[in-house]
């Protein structure tokens, strides 16, 4: 059983998307002890004993991360599919640097998929969350 099919048929976490099933798109990424991976490519017995964050548990209580709500003021979703993996993927960018430079925001995202096009808003989103974070808040 791959770690997206745990998550979303048996522990009810459906932020990640099955989308590509083949590892090639990011919808179904998910941080393991802080880095992203691609939870349709991961056995769940390789997840046993990591720290796994799904974009359920980024927000603390009804208050959305600081990530989370720049892609929402950036108004860098449209369709949805893409945003909780992208929103991952950015929180581990953030985590090594709430100062990226445009390229290792690309760098970082390079691995996810947004049909959509938002990715001028994303990138924006990713830098405003980084800024906010820089000023002490998570």
């Amino acid at each position: 059983m791959t770690l997206l099919d745990a998550l979303r048929e048996h522990l009810d976490l459906t932020g990640a998307k099955p989308v590509c099933l083949r590892g090639q798109c990011g919808a179904c990424t998910v941080l393991a002890d802080g880095k992203p991976i691609l939870a349709c490519m991961t056995l769940a017995v390789d997840a046993q004993g990591k720290d796994i964050v799904t974009i359920e548990g980024l927000s603390k209580g009804e208050r959305l991360h600081p990530i989370q709500e720049e892609f929402v003021r950036a108004d860098a979703l449209q369709c949805g599919f893409c945003t909780p993996g992208m929103v991952l993927a950015s929180k581990a960018i953030l985590d090594v640097t709430t100062d990226p430079t445009l390229e290792e925001i690309r760098e970082g995202l390079s691995g996810n998929i947004c049909r959509c096009g938002t990715y001028t808003r994303i990138f924006e989103a990713v830098r405003s969350a980084g800024k906010r974070m820089r000023g002490g808040e998570r």
